[in-house]
């Protein structure tokens, strides 16, 4: 296969990827963009939940509607199934066809003119005086890692690798509608989801509903989500036991930011770099302003010819020390009994309206009506 010289080659056609890519291109540096998968709608590992912030990024902003459906609120539920309704003024999450977006990003690259090589996973990279040479693919002055958070990018080029996972899985079903349709439907339970939480939500095409866990390195355990479905099921109206028309599942970093992320002209991105919210795991809105930054910042390092790539400013590079201290806790003090007592107090409501709206929201009781299930 002929080798092809550029100014950068990101390795990676998620978020972040296309991101720096798109931010690279639009300030005349030339860019390549490979990855591994033949389809981008394929072996997906993002929930697909966008943040109403992230719809303001430049790679999303003529994103068709038929892809998006608006989620204005959260019903959050005790580990007992009492349910909490959050919500916050003219704010939305939305979810999506998760496989069509990712193919609407790649399609997005294209019309850039931007190449785009699928099918060519990245195996090795030799330093050749200041460039990187890929075999098979070419030559660049900067290579960026942008290939999620098992990065091989940062394996073979001895950047930081990311070390505390959650372990997550997610069920689709076409056709299927929620009880309560408007609502992201979040369950805290140390049993189905230590760690972490299970979340239910209406898509554009049916629903989704994963479950994810604290992932030990050496542990088989994984999410019992059939068992967490068929759980809450009275409450989301999900029909239950149903086979998934979809399956995805893989590791999730939830430790923050790695280091190091860059080296002799190679920077990592997005989930390699571990941007991602440690209590969350929210990674897409992170991913396009780290990328985006990234980008910026390797257009003037080739525009001023230094040999040294400038951090992004720090508001681009979160450092989530709060939210690293809550994940710590929520390892250590997750207990169920705990938080059937503390839902409904104004400590647990500032926490959950932080969390989600960043203060911007209000909660509402649900109805007695939604208390009534019990966990066995």
């Amino acid at each position: 296969m002929q080798e092809t010289d550029y100014d950068v080659i990101v390795v990676g056609a998620g978020f972040a990827g296309v991101a720096c890519a798109q931010t690279l291109a639009q300030h005349g540096a030339s860019v390549c963009v490979v990855d591994r998968k033949r389809d981008l709608g394929e072996r997906i590992h993002t929930t697909g939940i966008l943040v109403a912030e992230a719809l303001q990024h430049a790679c999303l902003a003529d994103l068709p509607a038929a892809l998006l459906r608006a989620v204005p609120h959260v019903r959050l539920y005790a580990p007992n199934l009492r349910s909490v309704r959050l919500a916050a003024p003219d704010y939305r999450f939305y979810t999506t066809d998760t496989p069509a977006l990712m193919r609407w990003l790649g399609e997005g690259l294209v019309e850039c003119g931007i190449p785009l090589r699928l099918g060519t996973p990245f195996r090795d990279a030799q330093r050749t005086g200041d460039h990187w040479r890929l075999p098979g693919i070419g030559r660049a002055r900067w290579l960026v890692g942008a290939d999620g958070a098992t990065s091989r990018v940062a394996t073979c080029l001895g950047l930081g690798r990311v070390e505390q996972w959650l372990y997550g899985v997610e069920h689709e079903f076409d056709g299927v509608a929620l009880r309560e349709p408007d609502a992201l439907h979040c369950f805290i339970s140390k049993h189905y989801a230590p760690g972490y939480i299970g979340w239910v939500a209406q898509t554009p095409t049916g629903v989704q509903a994963g479950l994810a866990r604290r992932h030990v390195p050496g542990s088989s355990a994984v999410p019992d989500i059939d068992g967490f479905l068929h759980h809450t099921a009275v409450m989301t109206g999900l029909p239950a036991p149903r086979r998934p028309d979809s399956v995805r599942a893989g590791l999730i970093p939830c430790g923050g930011p790695v280091r190091p992320r860059q080296r002799d002209g190679v920077v990592l991105i997005g989930d390699a770099a571990g941007m991602v919210s440690p209590v969350t795991a929210g990674g897409i809105h992170a991913g396009l302003r780290h990328g985006t930054a990234v980008g910026l910042a390797i257009v003037h390092n080739l525009q001023q010819g230094d040999a040294s790539l400038a951090l992004p400013a720090m508001d681009a590079v979160p450092a989530f020390r709060a939210k690293r201290l809550l994940r710590r806790a929520f390892d250590h003090a997750q207990f169920d009994g705990l938080f059937n007592l503390a839902f409904r107090t104004p400590f647990m409501r500032c926490v959950a309206e932080q969390l989600y709206f960043h203060r911007r929201g209000h909660a509402v009781h649900a109805p007695e009506a939604d208390a009534s299930a019990r966990i066995d």
